[in-house]
């Protein structure tokens, strides 16, 4: 009989994380929300999740469109629901266990139908210690909470 062997090398060595948004008290169309993975140099490495599965709208979220629009990677599994002022949202992120504390950041972008864009809504580094607590947003976003699954 004949055994399959599997190679484990060949699949990143992951972990799950519950990521909540809690969103400010804001008035107008819910927002578009993009979790993105940054490397040490301050460049978009991966997106991890996108709030609003219109594809229509990703422009309007300025730089990471000049990320994601040039290699249009399929994101699907990746996306949902927009998210409205006053709500909160809970989303399971993947990470690769080797980016944290080796420098990289996570960035939450957002943007809302005729209001305004945040860039870096809120960012932090990618430590054992911020996986784990609250981090304040400074648009759209009130805090951001993430912690393993």
């Amino acid at each position: 009989m004949l055994l399959g062997l599997v190679s484990v090398t060949n699949i990143p060595n992951t972990k799950q994380y519950k990521c909540m948004i809690q969103m400010t008290n804001y008035i107008g169309e819910p927002a578009y929300v993009v979790i993105s993975l940054i490397n040490p140099e301050g460049a978009y490495e991966k997106t991890l999740y996108v709030k609003g599965n219109d594809p229509e709208w990703y422009h309007d979220i300025t730089n990471w469109w000049q990320f994601y629009g040039k290699k249009r990677q399929n994101i699907d599994a990746i996306t949902g629901e927009t998210i409205a002022g006053g709500t909160r949202s809970i989303n399971i992120i993947t990470i690769e266990n080797s980016k944290i504390d080796a420098g990289y950041s996570i960035r939450f972008e957002t943007a809302v139908e005729d209001q305004a864009y945040h860039a870096t809504d809120v960012q932090f580094p990618l430590t054992s210690e911020t996986i784990q607590s609250k981090v304040e947003g400074t648009g759209f976003i009130r805090y951001v909470r993430i912690m393993p699954n």
